[in-house]
């Protein structure tokens, strides 16, 4: 569909990376880390089922929403 889409939903995933890094050091919490990463990656999840929607993506997008619920 895009080209752009991809490439955005990996730049969100790094974005994800960095911040949950950051939110340990500041907190030293692993559980609010694994918050934040899980929102980001969340969010990578519905850039590429926006992009191409497919059971594996409708799959990976229901586990990072899932994990995240549960979290």
């Amino acid at each position: 569909m895009s080209e752009w889409l991809p490439r955005a939903a990996v730049l969100v995933c790094v974005f994800g990376l960095f911040a949950a890094a950051a939110v340990w050091r500041l907190t030293h919490t692993v559980r609010r880390a694994l918050a934040v990463l899980l929102d980001f990656l969340t969010a990578a999840a519905l850039l590429r089922l926006a992009d191409r929607p497919s059971w594996d993506t409708i799959t990976l997008t229901a586990v990072a929403v899932a994990l995240r619920r549960i979290l």
